[in-house]
């Protein structure tokens, strides 16, 4: 199988040179040889037109297959003509323990999101979750929802992304969103792993989104680490002391309530 990558020669002090991207599809890992082929000016203005440049954000190494999942992804959302999507979520993490793969389709008016999503599980074979939104909801949801925020804090975009947002406190949708971190209290012993750190993580999220700090997922898992005294993997991997636990995840439950309560008033 032939891989094609479209660049510019530049000019150098000794030797004119390529810069190539470290993330690529189709692998041409570092030392193997290369052919290099001029395009005439019409193949440059094809590929030009067919060829994306994936954007992106905190996402420093990815693997050449999921580079090329990406790609099909894209191609089969051309078809909506969508003014942007983002890839999101646990596919982005290193190595395949993911379980499905995030994908925020961002378009004016309707989009028929369960049958895209049938489509691209035919052709790839892998599930995907897509979230049909408009540019004025996503700004709306950066502003005011701290998990938008972590969703965006790593992604990769077709169109690169450009925003001006200013978080807006809105104490009603942060209540409910922390609502759902109370079902860990009530059930701890029916969750499994997984399911606990998601918790956590939305708990932690709200806290650091009403206190104006960095919202990112490293950030929410360092503050887990240092605040629980704990490793992720121990959360994940079910390893919990639930007297402790719970006593500690109550404590911090009950500070972001009641500065949720504070903004209300």
């Amino acid at each position: 199988m032939m891989n094609e990558i479209i660049a510019k020669i530049s000019k150098g002090s000794n030797m004119d040179q390529i810069y190539i991207p470290k993330n690529r599809e189709g692998g041409m890992p570092v030392g193997q040889y290369v052919m290099i082929t001029p395009l005439t000016p019409m193949q440059g203005r094809i590929e030009r037109e067919r060829k994306y440049k994936p954007y992106f954000y905190n996402v420093k190494k990815i693997e050449p297959l999921k580079l090329e999942l990406i790609a099909e992804i894209f191609k089969l959302l051309d078809g909506i003509n969508p003014d942007n999507i983002i890839i999101t979520g646990s596919f982005l993490e290193p190595g395949f323990r993911f379980n499905d793969i995030d994908i925020l389709a961002v378009k004016e008016g309707k989009i028929d999101a369960e049958r895209i999503q049938n489509k691209i599980e035919q052709l790839i074979g892998i599930k995907c979750h897509i979230l049909p939104l408009n540019s004025k909801t996503l700004i709306s949801g950066l502003s005011t929802d701290p998990l938008y925020g972590l969703m965006l804090s790593k992604c990769i975009s077709r169109n690169r992304l450009i925003f001006k947002i200013k978080r807006r406190i809105e104490p009603k949708l942060l209540d409910f969103q922390l609502l759902k971190s109370k079902t860990l209290i009530d059930n701890f012993d029916i969750l499994n792993g997984e399911e606990k750190y998601y918790l956590t993580m939305n708990l932690i999220a709200i806290s650091l989104f009403i206190k104006n700090k960095k919202l990112s997922k490293e950030a929410v898992n360092k503050n887990i680490e240092e605040i629980f005294k704990l490793k992720i993997a121990d959360i994940k991997n079910n390893l919990l002391e639930k007297e402790e636990f719970v006593g500690r995840y109550r404590e911090i439950y009950n500070k972001t309530f009641n500065l949720i309560m504070e903004k209300l008033k």
